[in-house]
């Protein structure tokens, strides 16, 4: 079977990462895999993208081009929303590689037109990694509830009109799609429930298959060493929290964490913590929490990253909204007990009090006791470890998630 995997990126953070690491896991179980993407970023000589100079110059402005149409809209919040407006041929290409089955990720950033999809010859698989794909233009829709229906008066452009930009995106893709062959694949119970729910996905089939690591890559690391490697005090509890640009994601959570950690201050030795920030680097403007922040920037490979698990005591992931976070599995694979408030994906990976601690939705007060109940309960959290490790090898592993995929690509044909 020739499985083709399409994603904007190979080897960026997020969704990439996670599309990359199905690659890899379906070539471990001799699955012929390739992935096209529109900016390559490996040596991978099973990803191939754009070849020419012309190409390879475009993919790099389709992004900005792609959020034109939002300049009509200047009081719109600044969250990541999609066009996919711009024309591409990209269909041509694909059919020319004649897959077996293409599975569809982020094809977001300009890369893939909405009018393509019905123009791929082969049965598609669309993994999401967010909401995008039955919105009008959102990744993340928060409270509002108009992909349910047709989209329009869309508060994430602060639009007022029923047939504004989003009710055209949510449009284009009701017309496009209606004759489709297309299974949705979520990472998440909670983002297959939402998929499920939309008017443009009610119909079709819905599948749940979570992310997969390397557990021989992210695993448990001596504490000590792993500290002394990355330059971290030995006699300090660390906390730990990570995002691309995080501290100013308001998805995130950092408005959260960081009254959380003022009350854990009160009520504690401020002398005893330091918090741990990766993903971001320290800001302009200092956030003046009560611990000393000690700020480590973008971690660009795996190694780094599971080693940065290791040297922490607690990894709190306050997210608003979420499918299913990588760096949530990466940190209880490396053993390392996790707090995250109830939400999306969480509860897929957290057991609360077993691995974990699973906070009441924005209540800080509640993410606060989530930190101290992990740091204090020193007789139990050898146990808060292994059971996090445990989790991971059970449920999440590279090779369970590849034969799941190959699985539903076999049931696609």
């Amino acid at each position: 079977m020739k499985v083709l995997n399409i994603n904007t990126s190979d080897i960026l953070g997020g969704a990439s990462r996670a599309v990359y690491r199905l690659h890899q896991g379906l070539k471990l179980i001799d699955v012929n895999s390739q992935m096209f993407v529109q900016s390559k970023s490996s040596d991978d000589f099973t990803v191939s993208g754009n070849k020419t100079k012309l190409e390879k110059a475009f993919g790099k402005v389709k992004p900005t081009l792609d959020t034109f149409p939002l300049n009509f809209y200047k009081e719109r919040e600044k969250t990541v929303f999609s066009t996919q407006w711009l024309p591409s041929n990209i269909h041509t290409r694909i059919n020319q590689l004649n897959p077996d089955v293409v599975n569809l990720h982020w094809i977001c950033g300009g890369f893939i037109p909405i009018e393509t999809l019905a123009k791929i010859k082969v049965p598609l698989v669309w993994t999401l990694h967010d909401m995008w794909a039955f919105t009008g233009g959102c990744h993340y829709a928060g409270d509002c509830e108009g992909y349910l229906n047709n989209c329009g008066n869309c508060p994430q452009l602060n639009s007022n009109q029923s047939w504004d930009l989003s009710r055209w995106i949510w449009q284009r893709k009701s017309k496009s799609w209606n004759s489709v062959k297309l299974t949705i694949v979520t990472p998440s119970q909670w983002l297959a429930d939402c998929a499920k729910k939309s008017s443009l996905f009610k119909n079709y089939r819905v599948e749940v298959i979570p992310y997969g690591l390397d557990i021989n890559i992210y695993k448990p690391i001596d504490k000590q060493f792993a500290r002394n490697l990355l330059n971290l005090p030995q006699d300090k509890k660390l906390i730990l929290f990570g995002a691309m640009s995080g501290t100013s994601n308001q998805r995130k959570g950092f408005q959260f964490l960081s009254p959380a950690l003022e009350k854990l201050a009160l009520k504690n030795h401020t002398n005893d913590f330091e918090l741990v920030v990766f993903g971001a680097s320290q800001p302009a403007q200092d956030p003046n929490l009560p611990f000393k922040t000690n700020y480590l920037g973008r971690l660009n490979d795996d190694v780094s990253i599971a080693l940065l698990y290791s040297a922490v005591d607690v990894f709190v992931a306050p997210s608003v909204e979420d499918n299913l976070p990588n760096t949530v599995m990466e940190s209880l694979a490396c053993g390392t007990p996790t707090v995250a408030f109830k939400i999306g994906g969480m509860p897929d990976m957290i057991e609360h009090q077993v691995n974990g601690y699973l906070a009441q939705p924005f209540e800080i007060g509640d993410l606060t006791q989530g930190i101290s109940w992990i740091l204090k309960e020193n007789q139990n959290y050898h146990k808060l470890s292994e059971n996090a490790r445990k989790t991971v090898e059970e449920k999440f592993t590279l090779k369970l998630q590849a034969r799941r995929y190959l699985e539903l690509y076999r049931g696609s044909n």
